[in-house]
């Protein structure tokens, strides 16, 4: 019994001067944390997408509680009603959000372009991209295996005739469509905005003709057009300054003088924020 105590009762003290070493060491080493976390956290949707720059919800929250110059109105996913809890909590002033969709800046459908090779690999566009940049005859274009289908959360992407299509109703503008696309066409737009250029192929015109039938070949009448000088051609591709496209005095002449139709007039407006 003597052995079994004299084995046992030097565990039990250095498990005791552990135990009272890590106390102290709790106290001592702790982080304090700003008491009004929990609350900015909770207003937040936890879509951990990084529209708002930072990692996180967590991590945005967190720049909110420590820092006093970081704006209440980054989450784009939670939009303004987020904004304004998160501006009563913090006791700041409500700043609106500037609401994004995403878009995509193809046209190139199975009516429009074709097949250059008879793919039959893994369904996914990261995938078809490494085997010579797809199975379409326009490297720049949709790749159509829905790589960014499955990363909306929202379901607000589909597939229709071997292009990638947005819901503008259900898209909370995380960003997380974009990101997943290697052929980076998906970009985040301000949903005010009513003008978009429905391609990426930066081939010469001649080329871009061969591949697809709406495709901007860069001939630059929409820049000879443009009343505000809101649109470049840059690379032999049509690019939009959106913060010269404002206010046109002739909304929607770039669209009727486009070529090819590339540029196209849309309505991004109507988004659901999430809850």
């Amino acid at each position: 019994m003597s052995e079994i105590l004299m084995a046992v009762i030097p565990v039990v003290i250095i498990g005791v001067i552990c135990a009272a070493v890590l106390v102290v060491a709790s106290k001592l080493m702790a982080v304090k944390e700003d008491k009004r976390f929990p609350a900015v956290r909770e207003c937040l949707p936890g879509a951990n997408c990084g529209a708002c720059g930072y990692a996180g919800c967590d991590g945005y929250a967190k720049a909110l509680c420590e820092s006093g110059d970081v704006p209440s109105n980054l989450c784009i996913p939670g939009g303004d009603a987020v904004a304004a809890q998160l501006s009563e909590v913090l006791g700041v002033e409500f700043a609106d959000t500037i609401e994004q969709v995403a878009v995509v800046h193809c046209s190139g459908d199975c009516g429009r372009t074709q097949d250059k090779v008879d793919y039959s690999g893994i369904e996914s566009c990261a995938a078809a991209k490494m085997m010579y940049g797809g199975k379409g005859s326009c490297t720049y274009g949709c790749l159509g295996f829905g790589d960014c289908q499955s990363a909306c959360p929202q379901g607000a992407i589909c597939i229709e005739n071997g292009l990638a299509r947005v819901s503008t109703p259900k898209c909370i503008g995380c960003g997380l469509c974009a990101k997943a696309c290697p052929n980076h066409l998906i970009s985040l737009v301000d949903d005010v905005e009513r003008v978009v250029i429905a391609c990426s192929n930066k081939d010469k015109g001649a080329s871009t003709r061969k591949v697809c039938s709406v495709g901007c070949i860069g001939c630059k009448k929409c820049e000879r057009v443009c009343p505000n000088g809101a649109i470049k051609v840059t690379d032999n591709i049509a690019v939009i300054d959106y913060k010269k496209c404002g206010n046109c005095p002739d909304f929607g002449v770039c669209a009727k003088n486009c070529t090819t139709g590339c540029i196209v007039l849309t309505d991004l407006s109507g988004m659901h924020r999430m809850k």
